[in-house]
C-alpha cells in the first residue's frame, strides 16, 4: 500500500501528469509512478489517505458498474470532506461518441446524482447497487465551451446547452466526499 503525506493522485495520468501528483496508470509511462489497472480492487492506497484526486478523459472509458466500482474506491481511499475533479467528453459533444472505446452511456452532470446518497433516496433509487454509505458525494460542475460559444451570454449558453449538439467539449465536475 502507498502512504505518504498529502498524498495526491492523477489517476489514469497517461503520458501526462500534473506536478506534485503521483501518476496512476494502467501503462507504463515516462511519468507513470504506479502501475495499476483501476478496473481492479482494492486499489494499492489505504482507507481515507488521499487529499485530492484529478482524473482526465478515463471515466467515460468504464462499464456503468466500472463507474459504480471506480466511485466507491474513490470514496474509500479520500480524506473526509476531500474530493476529485473528474474532467470526460459532455453527452452532447461528438467527442463523447467518436472514441470506440467510451462505454455507454455517455456522461452529462446528472450522472454525478446517482452518487448522492440524499439524491437517490429522495428519487426512489436506494436499491441501486451503489454502496451509499461508502459512496456518498456531493458536486458541482462546470464546462468547457466550444470556442464560439464561450463568447456568447450566459443566456445564450444555457438555451444552447439545453437544445443544440456540440456546444460544450468537456464536463468538469468537482466530487467531495461525504462521510
Amino acid at each position: 500500500m502507498v502512504e505518504e503525506k498529502n498524498l495526491k493522485l492523477n489517476l489514469a495520468c497517461g503520458s501526462v501528469k500534473i506536478d506534485g501528483f503521483v501518476g496512476v496508470d494502467i501503462a507504463k509511462t515516462e511519468v507513470c509512478d504506479i502501475q495499476f489497472d483501476l478496473t481492479n480492487r482494492p486499489w494499492p492506497f489505504e482507507d481515507n489517505s488521499v487529499d485530492e484526486i484529478f482524473c482526465s478523459h478515463f471515466f467515460e472509458h468504464l462499464t456503468g458498474e466500472q463507474r459504480i466500482g471506480f466511485m466507491e474506491e474513490v470514496w474509500r481511499i479520500l480524506k473526509p470532506e476531500r474530493g476529485i475533479k473528474i474532467i470526460c467528453p459532455y453527452y452532447t459533444s461528438v467527442r463523447a461518441s467518436q472514441d470506440p472505446t467510451h462505454k455507454w452511456p455517455p456522461i452529462s452532470a446528472n450522472t454525478f446524482l446517482y452518487f448522492d446518497k440524499k439524491w437517490m433516496q429522495e428519487n426512489g433509487l436506494s436499491h441501486y447497487k451503489i454502496d451509499f454509505d461508502h459512496c456518498n458525494f456531493s458536486f458541482q460542475y462546470g464546462f468547457d465551451w466550444e470556442p464560439e460559444w464561450a463568447i456568447r451570454s450566459q443566456e445564450a449558453r444555457d438555451f444552447a446547452l439545453k437544445y443544440y449538439n456540440n456546444v460544450v467539449k468537456d464536463i468538469h465536475v468537482v466530487l467531495i466526499k461525504i462521510k
